[in-house]
């Protein structure tokens, strides 16, 4: 059925499909990218999108430059900047805010030459690690660093793909793409008014979660490892861990078995069990009566005490075997929290094969701060949680890479592979030459520098393909062409009609504080990189509507949409320290909103500053 028919405009269809996307982001029941792929096809379905150009926004230069990025920061993780800063934070000292100006002010630096979220990967172990070792509450320093890595990514044109967006929306208007740091004199001024208010004043206003500094309280592991002997009787005599576990239909982590006073770590244990072999193992009451009434093991108590010395004794044999177990060579425990762009999202344990594939034993999982008292199995892993895992200490770094794990507690565990850190900066280097000499256009100069640090080796080529962030490319990949139909069917134009309408007896800079509301308020609940998208072509209009320079308006929409203070969806990086951290939903806007109001108050002066309407 043709549009004119039913006398629909395009414009009304236009609205309708962004309405019905911006709803399907607030609900969260469809991931992002799946929601913008049916948002392009339907578009395409209803003549807003033409069918040959559904897919251009895949070679669109803003998705290039986005993906080049992606790889490039995951080359720095791997190029050992982790133990460079580590060594220097850690010696700040006890004083709260004199680690929070090192770690911020860290962030907010690296976030400007990287992408924000693998800026924040690199300092979230750290700050861990500050955390406990001045048993402070890991939630006094995880949201500002946090809103840090947000605040840095103003800074540069690849800080943050919004920057990257309204640059590639600048030049199909104007002709010419904002520089590499065009954004800085409005970016720098932005984060250290944001840094500086986080040291002094905002750190206050975050909750502070007590008892999430360390393993022992967040998992309470020494309440549940127990030893349980395999008796002449018991029917797990003969049976490989693997047809123990599925006899029991569970995940039931055995850790490690004894056998002949000599400990094996249970994921390294492939033969059978015999008689008077004892199993550590990580198990509350529940998993105990099924283990007793299944397979016949009984825990292992000392008969010769009284029933009072035998709980002592008990207790003190769960502290010894923990304790000797970790000091076991071969064994290891470790945290891990689960990145956005992880393959462990949405699945369980037996999906994943974690123990047949990767080598990792899942002792325990926690989320929002608390350990979760669900069976292992049922457990389907969200971006944020907390793992307590086992594994083979010479493999575990690259296990959790591959899974898309970020290590937060470590013993003896090095966070990533240091390799070649001066070639790598040197080849990063090389492309802003490029660009800032404009040799090469961006999506060009970091595409190469890409595929030069994939060619020598800085980055293996397997762990180059897994930070390309599948959803992030196809939700900008798909949105593109959405954003151009706001544009193409009058839809932008109304939009900014409307607004001039209601502010044509105001100052300029009233409807330029009205634009930066609304795009921030936008971020909060979908994607900073959509909101960028959408609002882009409103700022067109808006400007020409006014008959003014088309600069202050794309630079307020770039500044607000990288300023998803508010809630733990935004972005990224406020979902990343969720669990870590202990938030909740609610503790966002407590700091995020008078963030938000002095991220305003000081950019608006700064934009009309140097970029005068």
């Amino acid at each position: 059925m043709e549009i004119d028919d039913v006398d629909i405009t395009p414009s009304t269809l236009v609205f309708v499909v962004l309405g019905l996307t911006l709803l399907a982001f607030i609900w969260g029941r469809f991931r992002y990218d799946l929601v913008a792929l049916a948002a392009l096809l339907g578009s395409v379905m209803l003549g807003l999108v033409p069918a040959d150009n559904a897919f251009a926004g895949f070679g669109h230069p803003a998705v290039i430059t986005v993906a080049a990025v992606l790889v490039l920061s995951r080359g720095f993780e791997r190029a050992g900047v982790v133990e460079l800063i580590a060594n220097q934070v850690l010696k700040v000292g006890k004083r709260l805010t004199l680690q929070l100006l090192v770690l911020v002010g860290t962030v907010v630096v690296l976030s400007g030459i990287m992408n924000n979220v693998g800026a924040l990967a690199l300092l979230l172990p750290v700050a861990m690690r500050m955390a406990r070792e001045h048993n402070t509450s890991p939630s006094l320093l995880l949201m500002p660093l946090a809103f840090g890595s947000l605040l840095g990514g103003l800074m540069t044109l690849i800080g943050t793909p919004p920057n990257i967006i309204i640059s590639s929306y600048r030049g199909s208007v104007a002709g010419d793409n904002f520089s590499m740091f065009s954004f800085a004199p409005v970016g720098v001024a932005v984060a250290a008014a944001g840094l500086a208010f986080i040291v002094l004043m905002g750190w206050r206003l975050t909750p502070k979660r007590s008892g999430q500094a360390s393993t022992e309280e967040m998992f309470d592991t020494a309440n549940y490892l127990v030893e349980l002997e395999v008796s002449e009787s018991s029917k797990a005599a003969g049976m490989t861990l693997q047809q123990l576990a599925d006899e029991l239909e569970e995940t039931i982590p055995v850790l490690a078995v004894v056998r002949d006073d000599k400990r094996r770590p249970g994921y390294a244990f492939h033969g059978t069990l015999h008689e008077g072999d004892i199993l550590l193992l990580e198990a509350g009451p529940e998993e105990l009566k099924l283990l007793e009434s299944k397979v016949d093991l009984s825990v292992v108590v000392p008969r010769e005490e009284s029933e009072e010395n035998e709980r002592e004794k008990a207790d003190g044999d769960s502290e010894t075997s923990r304790s000797s177990y970790k000091d076991t060579e071969g064994l290891q425990l470790v945290e891990a929290v689960i990145r956005n762009d992880s393959r462990m999202l949405n699945r369980s344990v037996k999906q994943l094969r974690l123990h047949h594939q990767y080598g990792l034993h899942l002792v325990a999982v926690a989320r929002d701060g608390a350990r979760l008292k669900q069976r292992l199995r049922d457990i389907r892993f969200k971006v944020g949680d907390v793992l307590l895992l086992q594994g083979n200490e010479s493999e575990i770094a690259d296990n959790l890479a591959s899974l898309g794990c970020l290590p937060l507690a470590k013993r003896e565990l090095q966070l990533g592979q240091p390799r070649k850190l001066a070639l790598s900066v040197a080849i990063f280097a090389a492309a802003i030459v490029a660009m800032l000499m404009n040799w090469l256009p961006a999506s060009v100069a970091l595409s190469t520098a890409a595929l030069v640090s994939l060619l020598i080796g800085v980055l293996p080529l397997r762990e180059g393909y897994q930070a390309l962030d599948g959803p992030v490319i196809v939700l900008l990949a798909a949105m593109i062409p959405v954003g151009q139909a706001l544009e193409t069917s009058g839809g932008a134009e109304l939009i900014a009609g409307a607004l001039l309408a209601y502010g044509s007896e105001w100052p300029v800079v009233v409807t330029l504080i009205g634009l930066f509301v609304l795009t921030m308020l936008l971020s909060n609940v979908v994607n900073n990189a959509a909101a960028a998208l959408l609002m882009a072509p409103i700022a067109g209009s808006l400007s020409s509507g006014f008959g003014v320079s088309l600069d202050p308006f794309l630079m307020v929409v770039a500044i607000s949409a990288s300023c998803a203070f508010l809630t733990p969806i935004g972005h990224q990086s406020n979902t990343l320290v969720l669990g870590p951290g202990g938030y909740r939903f609610g503790d966002y806007w407590k700091l995020g909103l008078p963030l938000s109001l002095v991220v305003m108050a000081v950019a608006i002066p700064v934009i009309l500053l140097v970029w005068p309407l």
